[in-house]
Formats: structure tokens, sequence, C-alpha cells
């Protein structure tokens, strides 16, 4: 046995181990998605056994049966496990794009632009999709934190602090327009902006889900482009990368990302934050398949929120987001604090 099979068989052992992580991950996480959506399809105020709602979900049996599955039951459920894979991908990017656990949507301002967006559909009447609100608005918050961190080139610690300040501009602005609305649309606003599933359309769903799609399908094709980032902007740069061209392109599909889950479920906190450290604690550092498994987490973890609020809770009509903003409070705290003790100790 030479040297160079020695050396080279714990490399060989480690990614063979890695691989088998991200395999029980997936397929665990699949399982659980599986469970999670039959249960939310045959439980509430009609349950019924798990085959007659899997055959009303195909248009089969019961005609009562079909409407509660295919027109109440189904679309809320999908709508929290699309919402949830693009929050998951989103909350992915922005991480390692930015080499910062606190890097997330609803941190960085792009949640609070959405909003900004959408209430402002919902001020003009808008009844069906809120898409184009949410979209436009997550973009426009993006504009605004490149406008402001462009001096630094982008740097990470200068974007994380602008965002924190254009989330709170926004939601000001949110909240002056929620004072200044009729009676029933502060209602459906304030409903809105916490987070929430409850009512989604299969119209609603499909225009929102086609969409997210495809913006997954170009996160997983530029998935080469970020790894070449957490390589860091110098070795990247060597590698011939330009990483403020890179950094910015991956930024608006993490901004079209978190709007789509937005204009679907408003804009729920802690699932972008807190999936992608999720990940790399069972899987490790960043893999090819890093973005499909936060977009699955995602999934999951909205849907079961989604689960909590409807059955196991006694309040009735409490948004998704009351749950996951709940979770994420001290999950931020903890997470800042964390980032700062090495300060802490640097200057002890």
């Amino acid at each position: 046995m030479n040297a160079t099979t020695v050396a080279f068989r714990p490399k060989s052992t480690a990614r063979a181990r890695v691989r088998r992580r991200v395999l029980v991950f997936a397929v665990a996480g699949l399982l659980a998605l599986f469970a999670l959506l039959t249960v939310s399809l045959t439980t509430g105020e009609i349950p019924m056994p798990a085959g007659t709602a899997l055959r009303a979900l195909i248009g089969l049996g019961d005609p009562g049966d079909v409407l509660v599955v295919q027109q109440f039951r189904a679309p809320r459920s999908v709508a929290a496990i699309v919402a949830g894979a693009g929050l998951g991908a989103a909350g992915c990017v922005l991480q390692r794009l930015f080499r910062n656990p606190l890097a997330s949507p609803d941190v960085m301002g792009i949640t609070g632009g959405a909003s900004l967006g959408a209430v402002a559909l919902i001020a003009a009447g808008a009844s069906q999709s809120l898409v184009p609100g949410a979209l436009g608005g997550g973009l426009l918050a993006a504009l605004l934190l490149g406008v402001f961190a462009w001096g630094s080139g982008l740097a990470v610690t200068r974007l994380v602090l602008t965002g924190l300040a254009v989330q709170a501009a926004l939601a000001a602005a949110v909240n002056l327009m929620i004072v200044r609305f009729p009676a029933e649309l502060a209602g459906s606003a304030l409903q809105w902006i916490t987070g929430s599933v409850y009512g989604r359309t299969w119209a609603e769903v499909w225009g929102a889900g086609g969409a997210m799609v495809l913006v997954l399908a170009a996160a997983l094709m530029m998935n080469r482009q970020l790894a070449v980032l957490d390589l860091g902007d110098d070795s990247a740069g060597a590698l011939g990368l330009r990483t403020s061209r890179a950094r910015l392109q991956l930024l608006v599909v993490a901004v079209v990302l978190a709007s789509l889950a937005a204009a679907l479920a408003g804009p729920v906190t802690f699932v972008a934050l807190a999936v992608p450290h999720i990940v790399r604690f069972v899987t490790g550092p960043p893999t090819a398949a890093s973005l499909g498994l936060a977009g699955l987490t995602g999934a999951v973890l909205l849907l079961a929120s989604d689960l909590v609020v409807q059955h196991l809770l006694p309040i009735e009509g409490l948004p998704v987001g009351a749950v996951t903003a709940t979770l994420g409070a001290p999950w931020l705290l903890v997470l800042m604090l964390r980032q700062s003790s090495p300060v802490q100790r640097s200057h002890g």
C-alpha cells in the first residue's frame, strides 16, 4: 500500500459519510413531509381515514369529502409546503452568501419589503394573488439594501446592519398604512403580516408555486458560484469569479424566493433563519445538496407549525406566524449572543 492510497482513503471515507448523512436526512425529510401532509388532509372538524382523504384528493369518493380536501385542506397544506421550501432555500442562500448565521429575509429587510408591496395591493382592493406586490416590494427592499451598502463593496457586516435598518423602516411604513385602512381591510392586512396560510386557493398556490419552481431551478444552477463564494472573496476572485456580480445575482434569487413565499404565507419569521442551521448541524459543511435539503426542511417546518396552530393550540384562528415568531425570538437571541461572545472575549 503506497502513501497516495493511505492519504486518499480518509478523504474518500469522509465523503462517503457525508453522502450517507445527506441521503438519510433527505429520506427522513420526505417521509416526515408525507406523514404531515397525510395528517393535514385527514384531521379537522370532519375527520376521515387516510385512504378516503387520498382518494378525495384526486376527486374520488363522497362529494363532500372531495370538497373539504380539494378546496380547503389541500391548498392550505400545499401553500405551507411551497412557502416553507422557498423560505428555507432563501435562508440557505443568504447565510452562505454573506457567511453570517444571522442573515435571513426577515433580518435583512426582504420580508419587510414584501409586506409593504402586498399590503399596498390589499389597500388597492386586490382580491386574487398578492405575488406582484410582494415580489415588487421584496425587490425594492433589495434595491435599498444594495444602494446603502454598495459603498462598502457589499461587505457582510454593512449589509446585515443596513438590512436591519431597512426592515425597521419598511415595517413602520406598513404599520402606518394599516392604521389608515378602513376596519375591514385592516383585519385582513393584520392577519397577513403576521403570517398565515389560511384561506389559500389553488390559483394562488399554482401562481406562486410555479414561479418558485423556476427560481429554485435557477438557484440550483448557480450553486457552483455559491460554492466558490464559500471559499472567500479573495479565493473566489483568484478562480476568476466576479464576486460582486455573483453576489448580486444570488441576492436577487434569494429575494425572489422569499417574496414568493411571503405572497403565499405572509412574512413568516424563524423558518429562513433556522433551517440552514438545522441542515448544517445534521449534514455538516455545505454540499451540492444543501439547497435542496434546506427547501425540504423549510417545507416540513412550516407545515408542522401550521398543524400545531390548527390542532394543538386552544386559540382558534391563530396565524402560523405567531408560532414561528415565538420560536424565532429566543433562537435569534441565542445566535446574537454566540456571534458577540468571541468579540467580547477578544476585548476581555
